[in-house]
């Protein structure tokens, strides 16, 4: 299962997950700005699982399946 996870996660360009945790970080700015702050907090998780996530899939590109 692990393999397959990580040949699917390959396929995967590494600078979307960054792309993704900025998208996050100005989403939750903007929903604080708002004044949505319960929502502004959810999403402000974000950015740290999907930079992880990067560097794992960067990690899986440089050193292959093992």
């Amino acid at each position: 299962v692990a393999r397959l996870i990580e040949q699917q996660t390959a396929k995967v360009p590494s600078h979307w997950f960054l792309f993704a945790a900025l998208g996050a970080m100005s989403l939750s700015l903007t929903l604080e700005l708002s004044g949505r702050r319960g929502p502004a907090r959810f999403v402000g998780q974000w950015p740290t699982p999907l930079l992880v996530m990067g560097v794992y899939n960067k990690l899986v590109k440089l050193l292959g399946a093992r």
